[in-house]
């Protein structure tokens, strides 16, 4: 049964979907947003061929780009209003091949402080289970926009 969207969830889901169709790298790896919360989204990919690396599994830069993306969104929900967001570091355990399917990233941010923000992303497979881990870290500039 579908959980019911809290109005603010629903504000940062829908902001969320709309600045991704900005991204040209978004739309060419082909993430989608489930949902947007405070200091947590959820986005997901169906995995295509050409996510594959040579061995028949997602490649990891894709699990990757994956989890930077929906922690970078929580770490959004945490910043002030006008605050620019920066990865400034990422670090991802891989504990099982991705062979196909529908695959979630689940994102959450640990600590929000006045320059950084810390966010970890689960990665799941399509049945659930944990593929990989991540933990970032993003610069935060008050004042700064990434748009001109």
């Amino acid at each position: 049964m579908a959980r019911k969207l809290s109005t603010q969830a629903k504000r940062y889901t829908e902001a969320a979907r709309k600045g991704m169709k900005h991204s040209r790298a978004v739309e060419l790896l082909g993430f989608e947003v489930e949902l947007v919360d405070k200091d947590r989204a959820i986005l997901r990919v169906d995995a295509r061929p050409d996510h594959k690396q040579l061995h028949g599994v997602v490649h990891g830069g894709i699990l990757a780009a994956l989890a930077d993306t929906a922690s970078a969104m929580a770490a959004y929900t945490a910043a002030p209003r006008g605050t620019a967001i920066a990865t400034i570091e990422l670090k991802i355990n891989y504990l099982r091949p991705i062979p196909g399917g529908r695959i979630t990233a689940q994102a959450q941010v640990l600590r929000a402080g006045r320059n950084f923000i810390v966010a970890e992303c689960e990665i799941l497979d399509e049945k659930g289970l944990l593929a990989a881990k991540a933990l970032l870290t993003f610069g935060a500039a008050g004042g700064h926009s990434l748009r001109k």
